[in-house]
């Protein structure tokens, strides 16, 4: 049914809201002009080019924040000594700002170049220009600060003009020699590893860079681009192959998957395509594949706990987060024990023929409370709060350094009796028919009592996460990329993607320098090549080390 658009000017409106003002009682007049209000504002925002979905979606329901004090904004609190808020619904205490939401402490420049200046006219011994008795020395431990900022391109140039000499005889000519450090090939190992970052780290397209970079007079066309990171991946690989081996080690391991697009998989190549996915041989997709009726396409995303490490990979395809977590549990030690597995609830997420510790996200059970806070604010008031409780428990557990065993116990004796609580409080819900199974609510609490044993698996096995949060973020990468860059264009474009994110954000996890890494790896490509163990981004700096010099 079509809806009719009343094209009515703005001062009609206020004489019509004016005259209905005059005879409406003052409650039926408010509701009736945020009605008009809320009409025009909607109209407005529709005829505008840049309105969205997600937009309209913010203004009519407000933001799309999880946090409690924004969930249950405007809720009346629970009367009759109920459940009290979990704490989130709060006034922001005054104060200031907590840490973070500042300026950049010294400690925060990592990637920066240090160095000492010394006194401009004094030195240590010198007698003190103030007093003429004492003398200076030097303050090692507290020198001041002074952090110096300053842009360029993200990929600069260097002309060299090399003289040539000619004889008058024979005519030879002899050109000077490039200097030291000017290397054979036009695009150095840094470049490389700067486009990644910027195309697979940060979601800048092709394009943008190539935009940005004709701007600061240095020339980067987007097929340039492409040439040097898929000849940069080829170096690249042997770490990648080398981190789904230890991944597959590791005691917990997340799982999740996002859509993508690989436009040779699409439309009229699609039979081609899957020609070429039946010959598939390449290292991490060995194994059964999908069925060739299946047309989806994702990104799926890995991080693997392996100790202190964390590590995350990522494979695009038509296989499924479950299809590619078991292909990469082919690679695990068969002395080893069952690994904890954290993911959502869907069934695809699980590796088939394939045994694990299955937990389940506490963060996806909370989210289905978030969406039906508005209808039922009491109910959800009550679990939210808990498992802000809970969330606590685990933060604090965190601060102390506690281990594996530890963080079990003190969540035995600090969650324990929460969940028990919610567990039976939650029954009683439905026992009591308090709540109608087929509504929203309903089907929240049906969620989290289905799953209740996945969901509380952190009070039973020691190491085992909360939510799967540290996956969701790892997939941002790709979400990026498919929001910016749209699709991949073929198969192997995919795969260079995978190998660049999974190394890029493998540092980040890791608090290593991506840029540097990625950089060194291209310039010891033989030695990578021969023994990749060494080179992971925790330890390559020590193999560097160990090379002889020059």
């Amino acid at each position: 049914m079509k809806v009719e658009v009343a094209d009515v000017p703005r001062q009609q409106i206020d004489e019509a809201l004016a005259q209905a003002k005059a005879v409406l009682p003052a409650e039926t007049f408010a509701i009736l002009d945020k009605i008009v209000c809320a009409y025009s504002t909607l109209v407005e925002a529709l005829e505008g080019k840049n309105t969205s979905i997600r937009r309209l979606r913010r203004m009519l329901f407000g933001p799309a924040s999880e946090k409690i004090r924004t969930v249950l904004a405007g809720q009346e609190p629970p009367q009759g000594g109920g459940q009290a808020p979990g704490g989130g619904g709060k006034a922001k205490p005054p104060g200031p700002p907590p840490p973070g939401h500042g300026r950049n402490g010294v400690d925060a420049y990592r990637g920066a170049q240090t160095e000492r200046v010394a006194h401009h006219k004094l030195k240590p011994g010198d007698l003190c220009p103030e007093c003429v008795k004492g003398k200076v020395y030097e303050q090692r431990n507290r020198p001041k600060i002074l952090v110096r900022v300053t842009g360029r391109p993200p990929l600069a140039a260097m002309v060299y003009l090399l003289q040539r000499l000619r004889c008058n005889l024979c005519e030879k000519v002899f050109p000077a020699r490039p200097p030291k450090g000017a290397g054979p090939r036009r695009y150095d190992a840094s470049a490389a590893s700067m486009i990644g970052l910027f195309k697979y780290g940060g979601g800048f397209p092709w394009s943008r860079l190539h935009k940005l970079q004709g701007s600061v007079g240095v020339p980067l066309p987007p097929s340039t681009q492409w040439e040097i990171v898929r000849d940069a991946a080829r170096s690249l690989s042997p770490a990648y192959t080398e981190l789904q081996r230890q991944a597959a080690q590791g005691e917990v391991l997340h799982n999740d998957d996002t859509a993508m697009k690989i436009l040779a998989w699409m439309g009229k190549r699609r039979e081609a395509s899957m020609r070429e996915r039946a010959q598939e041989t390449s290292e991490g997709r060995q194994g059964e594949g999908p069925s060739p009726n299946r047309t989806g396409i994702f990104t799926s995303g890995i991080v693997s706990r392996l100790g202190e490490r964390q590590i995350a990979l990522f494979f695009t395809g038509h296989r499924h987060a479950g299809e590619n977590l078991k292909a990469l549990l082919n690679h695990r030690d068969q002395s080893l024990s069952p690994p904890i597995q954290m993911c959502d609830a869907l069934s695809r997420n699980l590796p088939e023929n394939f045994k694990t510790l299955l937990a389940n996200c506490l963060a996806h059970g909370r989210r289905q409370f978030v969406e039906q806070a508005q209808n039922f604010p009491r109910e959800c008031d009550h679990i939210l709060g808990v498992l802000a409780k809970i969330y606590k428990h685990d933060a604090i557990a965190k601060k102390r350094e506690m281990t594996d065993a530890e963080r079990l116990r003190f969540h035995q004796a600090k969650s324990g009796p929460l969940m028990d609580m919610l567990h039976a409080w939650m029954q009683a819900q439905l026992a009591e028919k308090k709540v109608e199974p087929n509504s929203g609510m309903g089907q929240a609490l049906g969620y989290m009592l289905k799953h209740w044993e996945k969901l509380t698996l952190f009070l039973r096995k020691a190491g085992a996460p909360l939510d799967n949060n540290i996956c969701e973020r790892a997939l941002k990468k790709a979400i990026l990329h498919r929001k910016n860059s749209l699709f991949y264009k073929t198969d192997n474009g995919a795969r260079v993607g995978d190998v660049f994110m999974s190394l890029i954000h493998t540092c980040d996890l890791n608090g290593v320098d991506p840029f540097d890494y990625l950089t060194q790896m291209q310039r010891h490509a033989k030695e990578v090549r021969m023994r990749p163990d060494l080179w992971m981004p925790w330890s390559y700096r020590q193999a560097i080390a160990r090379e002889p010099p020059g």
